[in-house]
């Protein structure tokens, strides 16, 4: 696990009385997501926002799609993306910001433990075969993503509302 190297209430959008939110809470939330949505730029400098399924392993998100798709032709040319998730309800839960880089998985032993995390967490209907560094499915191939965040925003929503923001000292 990463620790965050920093962890800081933003008091211009938290209430006088909130505390920063625990990374363990942040951490669990992103563990128990089954949506996430994530942000592309296109080549045109336009954002492109998708919901998917995904994966929080070893605070790295992990998601795949097709070679075609959108998100996939993106990322080719910009790696930075945002993975989000939390509740769609005003006042209560955590809503979660990733903010980081997108690099395509292609090590064997790695493709093969994330096709049996995705079956794990989402069932057999999510079971992949993997060869020629992708996973396939009878849907086609897809390709594997890792998000390495940079920064994690957490936007508590209860009754002391805040905004907690946890950057991460990554290698260049």
């Amino acid at each position: 696990m990463t620790e965050p190297a920093s962890t800081d209430l933003d008091p211009r959008f938290s209430s006088s009385e909130a505390t920063a939110t625990p990374w363990d809470d942040a951490r669990r939330a992103l563990i128990d997501a089954r949506i996430y949505w994530i942000t592309t730029v296109r080549h045109d400098l336009r954002p492109h926002v998708t919901p998917l399924i995904g994966l929080w392993i070893d605070d790295n998100f992990y998601f795949c799609t097709g070679p075609g798709e959108q998100k996939a032709k993106n990322i080719v040319d910009n790696s930075n993306c945002a993975v989000i998730t939390g509740s769609n309800t005003y006042g209560e839960g955590l809503d979660i910001v990733v903010e980081g880089n997108a690099e395509r998985v292609v090590e064997d032993i790695r493709l093969h433990e994330l096709a049996e995390w995705f079956v794990a967490k989402y069932g057999e209907e999510w079971r992949f075969e993997v060869r020629d560094i992708a996973f396939h499915h009878e849907g086609g191939e897809a390709w594997v993503y890792e998000v390495t965040p940079s920064k994690v925003l957490g936007f508590e929503k209860g009754d002391q509302p805040g905004q907690t923001r946890w950057t991460f000292d990554r290698p260049a």
